[in-house]
Protein backbone atom coordinates (compact mmCIF):
# COMPACT_ATOMS: atom_id res chain seq x y z
CA UNK A 1 0.00 0.00 0.00
CA UNK A 2 1.41 3.31 -1.27
CA UNK A 3 2.34 5.85 1.81
CA UNK A 4 -0.39 8.69 1.65
CA UNK A 5 0.73 12.27 0.89
CA UNK A 6 0.49 15.03 3.32
CA UNK A 7 -2.36 17.09 2.39
CA UNK A 8 -1.58 20.56 3.51
CA UNK A 9 -3.94 23.87 3.24
CA UNK A 10 -2.19 27.21 2.51
CA UNK A 11 -4.19 30.04 3.11
CA UNK A 12 -3.68 33.69 3.37
CA UNK A 13 -6.09 35.03 6.28
CA UNK A 14 -7.23 38.86 6.73
CA UNK A 15 -6.80 41.40 4.48
CA UNK A 16 -2.75 41.88 3.17
CA UNK A 17 -3.40 41.12 -0.58
CA UNK A 18 0.43 39.96 -1.08
CA UNK A 19 0.52 36.56 -2.02
CA UNK A 20 3.86 35.74 -3.48
CA UNK A 21 5.23 34.05 -0.39
CA UNK A 22 1.96 31.94 -0.08
CA UNK A 23 2.37 30.81 -3.60
CA UNK A 24 6.17 30.13 -3.39
CA UNK A 25 5.69 28.05 -0.51
CA UNK A 26 2.44 25.85 -2.12
CA UNK A 27 4.34 25.30 -4.80
CA UNK A 28 7.61 24.26 -3.06
CA UNK A 29 5.30 21.50 -0.69
CA UNK A 30 3.67 20.40 -4.15
CA UNK A 31 7.15 19.53 -5.54
CA UNK A 32 8.12 18.17 -2.46
CA UNK A 33 5.37 15.72 -2.92
CA UNK A 34 2.80 17.08 -0.79
CA UNK A 35 -0.92 17.63 -1.92
CA UNK A 36 -1.71 21.60 -1.87
CA UNK A 37 -4.91 23.18 -1.56
CA UNK A 38 -4.34 27.04 -1.85
CA UNK A 39 -7.21 28.92 -0.38
CA UNK A 40 -6.44 32.78 -1.75
CA UNK A 41 -6.86 35.64 -0.80
CA UNK A 42 -8.73 37.43 1.95
CA UNK A 43 -9.60 34.16 4.21
CA UNK A 44 -11.54 34.51 7.53
CA UNK A 45 -10.50 31.99 10.01
CA UNK A 46 -13.90 30.24 9.87
CA UNK A 47 -13.39 30.38 6.18
CA UNK A 48 -9.81 28.76 6.37
CA UNK A 49 -11.23 26.15 9.28
CA UNK A 50 -13.90 25.14 7.01
CA UNK A 51 -11.88 24.19 4.04
CA UNK A 52 -9.17 22.41 6.40
CA UNK A 53 -12.19 19.68 7.65
CA UNK A 54 -13.35 19.59 4.09
CA UNK A 55 -10.56 18.83 2.33
CA UNK A 56 -9.30 16.62 5.23
CA UNK A 57 -5.70 18.02 5.83
CA UNK A 58 -2.59 17.63 7.85
CA UNK A 59 -1.23 20.73 8.52
CA UNK A 60 -2.81 24.90 7.75
CA UNK A 61 -0.06 26.83 6.65
CA UNK A 62 -0.87 30.46 7.17
CA UNK A 63 0.84 33.26 5.24
CA UNK A 64 0.76 36.76 7.29
CA UNK A 65 2.29 39.98 6.08
CA UNK A 66 -0.07 42.25 7.73
CA UNK A 67 1.21 42.47 11.10
CA UNK A 68 -2.67 40.68 12.26
CA UNK A 69 -0.66 37.26 13.35
CA UNK A 70 -1.03 37.78 16.91
CA UNK A 71 -4.72 37.48 15.90
CA UNK A 72 -5.34 35.62 13.10
CA UNK A 73 -3.27 32.41 14.53
CA UNK A 74 -4.67 32.04 17.33
CA UNK A 75 -8.44 32.67 15.62
CA UNK A 76 -7.74 29.79 13.22
CA UNK A 77 -6.27 27.54 15.94
CA UNK A 78 -9.72 28.12 18.68
CA UNK A 79 -11.65 27.48 15.29
CA UNK A 80 -9.88 24.15 14.78
CA UNK A 81 -10.26 23.40 18.33
CA UNK A 82 -13.47 24.04 19.09
CA UNK A 83 -14.66 21.62 15.26
CA UNK A 84 -12.69 18.82 17.21
CA UNK A 85 -9.93 19.04 14.55
CA UNK A 86 -6.65 19.95 17.37
CA UNK A 87 -4.66 17.19 15.10
CA UNK A 88 -4.03 19.70 12.59
CA UNK A 89 -0.88 21.47 12.32
CA UNK A 90 -0.96 25.56 12.09
CA UNK A 91 2.27 26.36 10.76
CA UNK A 92 3.34 29.21 8.40
CA UNK A 93 5.29 32.31 7.99
CA UNK A 94 5.43 35.89 7.07
CA UNK A 95 6.60 39.23 8.43
CA UNK A 96 6.63 37.82 12.32
CA UNK A 97 9.06 39.15 14.73
CA UNK A 98 10.69 36.53 16.81
CA UNK A 99 9.13 37.26 20.10
CA UNK A 100 5.66 36.55 18.64
CA UNK A 101 6.90 33.56 17.03
CA UNK A 102 7.82 32.69 21.23
CA UNK A 103 4.27 33.54 21.82
CA UNK A 104 2.70 31.92 19.43
CA UNK A 105 4.23 28.57 19.84
CA UNK A 106 3.43 28.92 23.65
CA UNK A 107 -0.06 28.94 22.48
CA UNK A 108 0.36 25.92 20.52
CA UNK A 109 1.27 26.69 17.03
CA UNK A 110 3.95 24.98 15.29
CA UNK A 111 7.34 26.25 13.90
CA UNK A 112 6.81 29.69 12.13
CA UNK A 113 9.06 30.91 9.47
CA UNK A 114 10.36 34.52 8.98
CA UNK A 115 11.60 36.10 5.11
CA UNK A 116 14.76 34.99 3.95
CA UNK A 117 13.92 31.51 5.11
CA UNK A 118 14.72 28.69 2.24
CA UNK A 119 11.74 26.70 1.15
CA UNK A 120 13.41 23.56 2.20
CA UNK A 121 13.01 24.59 5.61
CA UNK A 122 9.42 24.73 5.69
CA UNK A 123 8.77 21.75 3.40
CA UNK A 124 11.65 19.52 5.80
CA UNK A 125 9.59 20.82 9.24
CA UNK A 126 6.14 19.66 7.65
CA UNK A 127 7.83 16.11 6.59
CA UNK A 128 9.42 15.68 10.00
CA UNK A 129 6.28 16.91 11.78
CA UNK A 130 4.19 14.17 9.42
CA UNK A 131 6.54 11.37 10.14
CA UNK A 132 6.28 12.16 13.84
CA UNK A 133 2.52 12.86 14.57
CA UNK A 134 0.62 11.84 11.06
CA UNK A 135 -2.51 10.02 11.14
CA UNK A 136 -4.29 7.32 9.06
CA UNK A 137 -7.15 8.92 6.92
CA UNK A 138 -9.50 6.49 8.56
CA UNK A 139 -8.87 7.06 11.74
CA UNK A 140 -10.00 10.73 11.23
CA UNK A 141 -12.03 12.50 13.59
CA UNK A 142 -12.40 9.39 15.87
Amino acid sequence: MPERKIRVLVAKPGLDGHDRGAKVIAAALRDAGMEVIYTGLHQTPEMIVNAAIQEDVDVVALSILSGAHMTLFPAVKQALDAEGADHILITGGGIIPEEDMAALREQGMGQLFGPGTPTTAAVQYIADWFAEHGRDRDDAGQ
